[in-house]
């Protein structure tokens, strides 16, 4: 609880950073991960200072390629530095302005109504817990807790056993469906 506060008050600090003027929306474009814990920033920050938020949530690849092309963000929050590194590279972010405000954690999700257990360590039995199941979880190809994922598996050692068993999806949020 107290790690979504601080979540919260950091993301409200950016956005009052962007110094908009009363009565101006802020853009925010967020990885999809975001989407619960910034609605409840979005209403905070409309109750402090009147000023509208919208958000856009997507793969952060995508709002980075969204923002190269049309611009359009005054606040944008990938879910790694990879993606904010690229817009620095381009010259799309402006000087000074970059925080590193947030952090990710992985999880292994089962129903609620499964049975299995798991002990998450080197070697663990993943591929027999999924049976004739798949591992749904973001693209690890393209989205970053899909890229940790993997590296995470890997470290493991049990991403060979289940990398032809992954349902790749385009973000987390969609991995849950």
């Amino acid at each position: 609880m107290i790690r979504r506060w601080f979540a919260a008050l950091s993301v409200m600090a950016a956005l009052l950073a962007t110094g908009a003027v009363q009565g101006a929306s802020v853009t925010v474009f967020a990885a999809a991960s975001l989407t619960n814990a910034l609605s409840d920033v979005g209403k905070a920050y409309k109750a402090k200072t009147g000023n509208d938020v919208v958000f856009s949530f997507a793969a952060s690849s995508v709002l980075a390629k969204q923002i190269e092309a049309s611009g359009g963000a005054d606040v944008f929050l990938p879910a790694d530095t990879d993606w904010m590194d690229y817009l620095d590279k381009k010259g799309l972010l402006a000087p000074g302005t970059r925080k590193n405000l947030l952090g990710n954690q992985l999880v292994l999700i089962a129903p609620k109504d499964s049975k299995t257990e798991l002990t998450i360590a080197p070697g663990f039995a993943l591929a027999a817990a999924l049976g004739d199941g798949r591992l749904a979880m973001a693209d690890p190809a393209a989205v970053p807790a899909g890229k940790y994922g993997r590296a995470a598996l890997e470290k493991l050692g049990v991403w060979d056993a289940v990398s032809g068993r992954i349902a790749a999806a385009e973000n987390v949020r969609a991995a849950l469906l």
